[in-house]
This record gives C-alpha cells, sequence and structure tokens, in this order.
C-alpha cells in the first residue's frame, strides 16, 4: 500500500511538472502551442518506442495500438498546450483535474462502480475549492477560450485515463497511443504552424520524454489498482503542486484565495481516500 501511494505520488509530481513546462515554453520562450504538442508526442513515442522495442521488438508495439486511446491523448495534449496561451500553471492545471474529476466520475457511474458517501463527500469538498477559486471576479477570473480549451482537455485526459484501467500491457499501449496521437497534433499543426526555438523543444523534450512518456506509462500501470473515483480525487492534488511550482520557477502570484483553495482541495481528497475498500476489493 505505501509503494502504491508513493508511486501514485510521484505521477502527480510529473503531472504537474508538464503544466509548468508547458507554461514555461508558451509564456517564456518563442514557441508556439501546436508546435509544443506536437514535438512533446513526438518525444514520448521515440522514448517509449524505444523501450518497447528493446525489450520485445514490433510485434509487441503493433499489438498494443490502442486507436482511442489515441484520440483521447491528442484531445488533451492540443487542448492543453493552446490553453496555456491565456491560463497560468495553478489555475490551467486546477481547471484541467476539476474536469477530470467529473469526467472519471461519471465513468465510474457509468460502469456501475459501487462509490462510498465518504468519497463522494471528500470529492465535494475538493471540488468546492475549485469552484470557489474559478468563480469569475473581474480580471482575475480565467479566459474564457483557455478555460473552454482546457475542459476539453479534461474530457480528454479523464477518457483516457479510464481506457488506461484496462490496459494489459502499459507500457506498449502508452508508446502506441503517443505514436497514433502524433498524427492529429501534426494536422493540427499545418493548420496553426508556429515557432519552436531551442529553449522551446528542450522543455517539449523534456516534457514529452520523462514526465508525460514515463509518466503515463507509470499511471496506465497504476490505474488497474485503483478505483475509478480514486483515480479522479489524487489528480485534484495536481494544481496544487503545479501552483507551487509556477510561483516558484516562474514567479506566478500565489494569493490567499488559492492557498484556501487549496487547503479545501488537499482536505478533501484525503478525506476522500480514507473511505474504506475500493469496490473491486469488496468483490473479491
Amino acid at each position: 500500500m505505501l509503494r502504491l501511494a508513493a508511486l501514485v505520488a510521484l505521477t502527480m509530481v510529473a503531472f504537474a511538472a508538464n503544466s509548468v513546462l508547458n507554461r514555461m515554453a508558451l509564456a517564456g520562450t518563442s514557441t508556439g502551442p501546436a508546435a509544443f504538442a506536437s514535438m512533446r508526442l513526438a518525444a514520448g513515442a521515440v522514448v517509449l518506442g524505444l523501450l518497447v522495442l528493446r525489450q520485445s521488438g514490433p510485434a509487441r508495439l503493433r499489438a498494443a495500438l490502442a486507436p482511442r486511446n489515441a484520440a483521447a491523448l491528442a484531445v488533451y495534449m492540443v487542448g492543453f498546450s493552446f490553453a496555456y496561451l491565456s491560463l497560468n500553471a495553478g489555475l490551467g492545471a486546477l481547471l484541467l483535474f476539476g474536469g477530470v474529476q467529473i469526467t472519471m466520475f461519471a465513468g465510474s457511474l457509468i460502469a456501475r462502480e459501487t462509490i462510498p458517501p465518504r468519497r463522494w463527500a471528500g470529492a465535494t469538498l475538493a471540488f468546492a475549492g475549485l469552484v470557489w477559486l474559478l468563480w469569475p471576479t473581474g480580471a482575475a477570473a480565467p479566459s474564457p477560450v483557455g478555460a473552454m480549451l482546457m475542459l476539453a482537455a479534461a474530457v480528454g485526459w479523464g477518457i483516457y485515463s479510464l481506457l488506461g484501467r484496462g490496459a494489459r500491457d502499459p507500457l506498449a499501449v502508452t508508446a502506441g497511443s503517443f505514436l497514433i496521437a502524433l498524427i492529429p497534433a501534426l494536422a493540427v499543426l499545418v493548420l496553426a504552424p508556429g515557432r519552436i526555438d531551442l529553449a522551446g523543444a528542450g522543455l517539449a523534450i523534456l516534457s514529452g520524454g520523462v514526465t508525460s512518456g514515463l509518466g503515463y506509462a507509470l499511471w496506465y500501470s497504476l490505474l488497474p489498482q485503483l478505483a475509478a473515483s480514486v483515480a479522479a480525487v489524487v489528480q485534484l492534488t495536481v494544481p496544487v503542486i503545479a501552483a507551487l511550482a509556477g510561483t516558484l520557477l516562474l514567479g506566478e502570484t500565489l494569493t490567499t484565495r488559492f492557498v484556501i483553495a487549496a487547503a479545501l482541495v488537499i482536505g478533501g481528497v484525503a478525506f476522500a481516500i480514507m473511505a474504506g475498500p475500493s469496490a473491486r476489493a469488496r468483490r473479491r
């Protein structure tokens, strides 16, 4: 259990790093969002593909190709990159994983997964923190276009995570998803071309090859051990990590409002994950 918790925590740090790296590239370099997303997917496909090919050869990669997973990943990647043109790292991550929670809880209900009342209460408390933080307040309100793009990314990531619970070969499925998702990302790049400089390329490669590629493969390996509702709730810690990193690395403002909202999120997540055994465990 401690090992699982540690690996989940490591994965959440990787997810937060993606928000920070994307924001660093778009705010601090001349790299465009479509170019960043394409480079990120390409780097992930190369790193993961080489790992799979080295271990088992091309047959394993071909057997694990999953177009549905790849489509969901592409929606997430493209929406995520364009949203960060107008959202800061912490706010973007909050909006993303608030939407992910709704998507994955909906998936849990469709799959008729038993969700304990305590998990509902914790998720509601955590989500209340997000709603309060994101409620429009004049100049502090998030960009409507950025918010819509991030919500689209949230649905994509939520579906990608739900599909990952059935992945029998997490590394190969993740590699195949990156490879296929690169096709629509390149199509977007053709329609909305943008520059990419050396610094932006370095950030995209780091994000794609390490915090995305390896991070997502680890996430897919952990998902079968988590109830979908638990997987949704724990991801609400990512915005807090991203906001703190954005403050330290990007000079973004950490407001009192955000601190209170973060406390609600962390408290809600802690309450929810202490809801007892998962539905899977009770069925055994």
